[in-house]
């Protein structure tokens, strides 16, 4: 049985969860504490894009299910607002403290909010269940909506508003969507899924302010192009912000994320695990074998759920429990078409087309550094990509364990 007698687990949503599951699974009896800045109860985020938006579904049909036995006290709706490692303490926003003799750090990511000024009425970001809530109620109304972003989300966003019928505009300041993540191949494959649902599509373009009429309501944009596009109703699908400022001061170390060791153990300033603390999910940042061991982040629902458990494994059992080094994988789903991937395709030095139906909508890329696999995808074809998953693990076994990241 576990020796801590109470865990603080810092983030209520998937990864918070996942982790609290696996510290009782793997023995710990002793109290345990789930902090969350939401009200609500852990729930599941890739619906809330799809169909939480298009489909009428309720709250609670995205709710995590939260097993009998597990025994949580619950801290809901007051965010964390300071670490102190020494004293083995996390601070609440309402002013009490949390003592104790192991935490989970995983606060999530919150999503990027338009720079600069403010923006009018109608100009919505999604990532919470709050916020899609807000987009879905407005999409019961709205004629016209503008993406910013042609990334997954906003190519979720773009393909819930259509089956609703609602005209949608896209705009993507990179010549292609998904071009970072995925390479050109499956970004002109994902433009033309687009197009061929109707979708206004304006690639290599950027919204450089958005109109409003007196009434401070959201009547369209001006892009860089010299084009108006009408509106009256924006999603902001501008990427993550990892949920890092309330651990300044901590001593952790923080760049674009919270650093980890393999071991999922946050690290202080002097590049040392953090006692008795480890972390999980969109956080963190940690090295993997794929990237040369330097720091990746995948931000993926998959990555949660295995770190979670990796977390819990070391923190009960600290210099024994194995590495974390996954597979990565993800998934997406666009007008009908299932996208899968393994790996990290963002790391690619070169790619190839393996297959490419163009009216089967189906497709497998495969991604290559250094002349090894680091990654595939799959479009409609998701039973391909047991063999580059295999080839891939098999990489990583070769590759050997490091039993902390070290800086120079």
């Amino acid at each position: 049985m576990s020796p801590l007698r109470r865990v603080v687990v810092v983030g209520a949503s998937l990864a918070g969860l996942r982790a609290a599951e696996a510290l009782r699974r793997h023995g710990h009896a002793g109290e345990l504490v789930l902090v969350g800045d939401e009200p609500h109860l852990p729930y599941d985020r890739p619906p809330l894009t799809k169909q939480f938006l298009n489909d009428g579904w309720r709250p609670e049909q995205i709710a995590l299910p939260i097993a009998p036995g597990l025994d949580i006290t619950w801290r809901l709706g007051v965010p964390a607002s300071g670490l102190d490692v020494a004293d083995h303490a996390v601070r609440l926003a309402d002013g009490s403290l949390l003592h104790y003799d192991g935490v989970v750090l995983a606060t999530g990511a919150r999503a990027r909010p338009w720079p600069g000024h403010l923006t009018p009425a109608g100009v919505h970001t999604i990532r919470g269940l709050d916020d899609a809530a807000a987009v879905a109620e407005a999409l019961s109304r709205t004629r016209r909506l503008l993406i910013v972003g042609a990334g997954f989300l906003g190519g979720e966003v773009a393909a819930a508003a259509r089956a609703l019928g609602v005209a949608v505009t896209l705009v993507e300041p990179q010549e292609l969507p998904l071009l970072a993540p995925t390479g050109p191949h499956v970004g002109r494959f994902v433009a033309a899924l687009h197009r061929a649902n109707g979708v206004d599509l304006h690639l290599g373009s950027r919204v450089q302010g958005f109109t409003s009429n007196g009434r401070d309501e959201l009547t369209g944009a001006e892009l860089t192009d010299g084009t108006h596009v009408e509106a009256d109703l924006a999603v902001l699908a501008l990427g993550a912000t990892p949920n890092i400022e309330w651990l300044a001061g901590s001593g952790l170390v923080t760049d674009r994320g919270l650093v980890c060791d393999e071991h999922c153990q946050p690290l202080r300033d002097d590049r040392l695990p953090a006692p008795d603390a480890v972390a999980a999910g969109d956080v963190t940042q940690w090295p993997h074998p794929l990237a040369g061991n330097e720091l990746i982040s995948p931000g993926h629902w998959s990555n949660s759920v295995e770190q979670a458990t990796a977390a819990a494994q070391t923190l009960l059992k600290p210099g024994t429990a194995p590495a974390y080094r996954p597979v990565p994988s993800f998934w997406s789903d666009l007008y009908g078409t299932r996208i899968r991937s393994v790996g990290l395709p963002h790391l690619a030095d070169s790619s190839e087309v393996v297959d490419h139906d163009p009216a089967a909508h189906r497709l497998i890329v495969a991604y290559h550094r250094n002349g090894a696999l680091v990654g595939a995808l799959t479009a409609n074809h998701t039973s391909q990509l047991v063999p580059y998953r295999a080839e891939i693990q098999r990489h990583l076994d070769s590759r050997p364990s490091r039993t902390r990241l070290v800086h120079d």
